[in-house]
């Protein structure tokens, strides 16, 4: 279960609390999901930072019935979408294509993920075709409901659960 909706009026208000509230509570989810999506940490760090740049920003004109949760993903989500049309002429986005070695030591997220189960999951979700793997991870691994995960990916509910149903099953015949 997660965190409960931050208070939007604060938010309007651009009240500091308010704001480090909403960080706390979606911060490191909206970072997992961007890693899952495929995002290196540094990338998922950076376009953390910048879904928050612009929540603030965009806070005062934030409707009093926003869903929060809902609108970051959605801001996420776009941004890493734009960030990988812009990628290919990014020459560290060349060298990993290349195949150069990773420079740094590894985080915890990637110590943890070494363990032989975690590794099997992330690969079968990384396995499933794009618009399967966004829906799955927004309602498996976001705790959001099929509608939200709709809204953000501009689809309707129906294609939302069509989508979900064939990632289940994919996910289903890859780990049995």
């Amino acid at each position: 279960m997660h965190a409960p909706e931050p208070d939007s009026a604060a938010l309007r208000r651009l009240d500091p609390g308010a704001i480090e509230e909403v960080f706390d509570a979606f911060g490191a989810r909206l970072n997992g999901f961007l890693r899952r999506m495929g995002a290196s940490p540094e990338v998922a760090e950076e376009l953390v930072q910048e879904t928050f740049v612009r929540l603030v920003r965009h806070a005062p004109r934030l409707k009093e019935d926003t869903r929060i949760g809902a609108w970051l993903f959605t801001v996420a989500r776009n941004l890493w979408v734009s960030h990988r049309r812009w990628a290919w002429v990014d020459g560290t986005r060349l060298l990993e294509l290349a195949g150069a070695p990773r420079r740094g030591p590894p985080t915890p997220a990637e110590d943890h993920d070494a363990s032989e189960s975690r590794a099997r999951l992330e690969r079968a979700v990384a396995a499933l075709p794009e618009a399967q793997r966004e829906v799955f991870l927004l309602v498996a691994g976001e705790d959001l409901d099929p509608i939200e995960a709709a809204a953000i990916l501009g689809i309707t509910p129906e294609a939302a659960r069509q989508r979900l149903a064939r990632a289940r099953r994919a996910l289903e015949e890859q780990l049995s």
